[in-house]
């Protein structure tokens, strides 16, 4: 059952090799640089090669995460930021032209490479340090995209189309 078609763009993509925030709890982040690539492996079951979350456990709900570029400009608006890049949030994959949260239930195909929209990958704590005090609280609703990789493939900087290929939510409850 596909939905539909839509034209996105993939404004940046990220990955780092360690976390920065996750076990730091009462503790300063971790320093491991965030390293912004023109394309990224995305491995099926495992997630993006280079990547902190790579093959972190099985059936792991955010192999990938996607963060809506709207969102950051809107964030920076609203704490006046003008200094700071959008891999701040730790997302992998910044794009612009899709609401990410109609997503989550859904299987998705961009640039050849499909993913199921498991859940919304919600703010922590570190947002109030990453980017400013009452981030976290602005995010909440927004705070990006968590999804499995079911093919392997290639995901570049640069238009896109976006392509629903199943509601997972809906076929399971008519099933």
């Amino acid at each position: 059952m596909e939905r539909h078609h839509s034209d996105v763009q993939i404004e940046q993509i990220f990955i780092s090799s360690e976390h920065n925030f996750v076990g730091h709890y009462g503790q300063p982040p971790g320093t491991s640089p965030l390293i912004e690539r023109e394309r990224i492996q995305c491995v099926a079951g495992k997630g993006l090669l280079g990547d902190r979350y790579f093959n972190h456990r099985e059936d792991y709900k955010g192999q990938i995460t996607f963060f809506s570029a709207e969102v950051f400009e809107q964030l920076c608006i609203y704490f006046g930021i003008r200094e700071k890049p959008a891999g701040v949030l730790r997302r992998n994959v910044i794009v612009s032209g899709v609401d990410l949260p109609s997503l989550i239930g859904c299987d998705f195909e961009i640039q050849g490479v499909k993913f199921r929209g498991t859940q919304h990958c919600a703010p922590c704590e570190w947002m109030d340090v990453a980017i400013a005090p009452g981030a976290k609280e602005f995010l909440k609703e927004n705070g990006g995209l968590r999804a499995k990789i079911l093919t392997d493939g290639e995901l570049h900087l640069g238009d896109a189309q976006l392509r629903i290929v199943k509601d997972v939510e809906a076929s399971v409850s008519t099933a």
